[in-house]
């Protein structure tokens, strides 16, 4: 039983996930009579919902007919930040005199080294997402492609699981988009660009999404010669463009070359490299690299699946419909994770998946629009955002105050020469009501994390700057904005009547 995603290279950690995450010897369990859930998909969302249905005492049934696990375990979240942490240790090196510490001034990557360990690492998280935990859960775990026989029943490998309430979490894949000759020629995706065992001497990403971003700046710093090509202006266009700016400056400065609003893109076969055609800012490029990257989105994985037996609707490129209560079309079959959401990130799928428990197998009263989702790309700065950006507010019409504190002026930030970033907060105008943020900063991932929990219970930056922060930490640079929001209470009234008192006083 072969998965359809093949690991490479076929080394001693990669046979350590496969066994884990799609075992060869595995034998699929006799169906029970009937589950209260089945779930389709064991990417995060599957895995949760299975996990967490089953320790309620629920009947469950997962089918996967790829790798447990699914992208973020596979060729996602954990083997990409595997190789960023190993491209920031090379950074740290090449800019170590800048701190006093003589190395040369060069880093030395062995690259191979480098996707072993990130093999090794990734071999080692994955019992977690393993089909053998999740048996010992008490969930019965089928290999295969799953899809409807009808609106209560999946058919897997010949077997029919019928059920009560169904999830579908299928997760997505990389998007292919219209570029001329691309079918005619290999590239990577992120699928693929982690079997990678030779360093590409030159390499062009296409996509300056978050993804794109990541590796294109880790490959640079591992000695890659990079070319990001962008059809938009800059880069990752969901993000505050001040934002976006100070990220980008940081690739340039790590030797990315970005080639952004690129039109006319083509490429082409030449003599087992890429040749690649395109126009930006009004010059045409003629590059030939030895790899190109795509990634340019996902695309929801709907196929195969038989969505019609089972009357529910869906589009092939935003994927299934839910309402807001991620129910699909028939009202006993829910969605969750990347199949149907606009927010494509594990800690999403996650606390979709705890939506879907709720309300499939109790009280239907979850509703996915009240969750507060941060997000954050992993770069140097790491860029983080929760809530509305300045852009939103416009559109929707929300009057907002927006206070800003610069990196630059925080000590830590200055003392670990990490100043090249800020955080941003808009709050709702005239009022101390936080609508959103965001954070550049080399720890904005974990950073955003206090924004979003005073978002989710009402707290206002008055109450976080009452509260003692550690110094000198990065995170000061939160409080420091509540020092400026009860500044803003200081009228020239406020400050008169306040200086006649203590005049008075004298």
């Amino acid at each position: 039983m072969a998965a359809r995603m093949q690991l490479q290279p076929p080394d001693e950690h990669n046979q350590r996930l496969q066994a884990n995450v799609h075992p060869p010897d595995w034998v699929n369990p006799t169906p029970a009579a009937r589950y209260n859930l089945v779930v389709i998909g064991a990417g995060t969302a599957g895995l949760v919902t299975a996990a967490g249905a089953a320790g309620l005492g629920a009947k469950v049934a997962l089918v996967e007919r790829d790798l447990m696990g699914g992208d973020c375990l596979n060729v996602g979240c954990v083997p990409s930040k595997g190789i960023i942490r190993s491209a920031r240790v090379a950074a740290a090196v090449r800019d170590a005199e800048a701190f006093g510490v003589r190395t040369g001034g060069e880093a030395h990557v062995d690259f191979a080294a480098v996707m072993q360990r990130m093999r090794r690492l990734r071999a080692d998280i994955s019992p977690h997402d393993s089909a053998p935990r999740l048996r010992d859960l008490g969930v019965d775990v089928f290999l295969g492609q799953g899809s409807f026989h009808g609106p209560d029943c999946v058919e897997v490998d010949g077997r029919r699981l019928h059920f009560h309430k169904a999830v579908i979490a299928s997760g997505a894949r990389a998007a292919t988009p219209p570029i001329p000759g691309l079918k005619d020629i290999p590239y990577l995706t992120n699928e693929s660009v982690f079997s990678l065992t030779e360093l590409p001497r030159r390499l062009a990403v296409i996509g300056a999404g978050p993804i794109g971003c990541e590796l294109a700046q880790a490959f640079a710093r591992f000695g890659s010669e990079v070319h990001l090509i962008e059809s938009t202006h800059g880069i990752l266009p969901r993000e505050d463009p001040d934002a976006a700016q100070r990220v980008q400056q940081a690739l340039v400065r790590d030797g990315v070359q970005l080639l952004c609003c690129g039109q006319q893109t083509a490429v082409s076969p030449a003599e087992g490299r890429v040749r690649i055609r395109l126009d930006s800012h009004n010059r045409h490029y003629d590059l030939v690299v030895d790899q190109l990257l795509v990634a340019v989105g996902r695309t929801p994985n709907v196929e195969d699946l038989n969505l019609k037996a089972a009357s529910v609707q869906y589009d092939p490129r935003t994927g299934v419909t839910v309402n807001d209560k991620l129910q699909t079309t028939h009202p006993r079959i829910y969605a969750a994770g990347d199949v149907c959401s606009k927010f494509k990130f594990t800690h999403a799928a996650d606390f979709m998946a705890r939506i879907v428990i709720q309300n499939a197998l109790f009280l239907p009263t979850a509703k996915v629009t009240a969750l507060t989702i941060p997000w954050c790309t992993y770069t140097s700065p790491e860029i983080a955002h929760v809530g509305l950006s300045e852009h939103d507010a416009r559109q929707q019409g929300v009057a907002i105050d927006t206070l800003i504190q610069e990196m630059a002026q925080v000590d830590r930030a200055i003392l670990d020469g990490e100043t090249e970033g800020f955080v941003k907060v808009h709050l709702r105008k005239g009022k101390d009501q936080i609508l959103g943020a965001t954070i550049v900063a080399a720890d904005a991932g974990n950073m955003i994390s206090e924004i979003t929990l005073a978002m989710n219970h009402g707290i206002g930056l008055k109450k976080i700057a009452h509260t003692i922060h550690p110094y000198p930490t990065q995170a000061e640079a939160i409080r420091k904005l509540g020092d400026a929001c009860h500044r803003r209470r200081l009228t020239p009234w406020v400050k008169s009547s306040m200086q006649k008192w203590l005049a008075w006083q004298r």
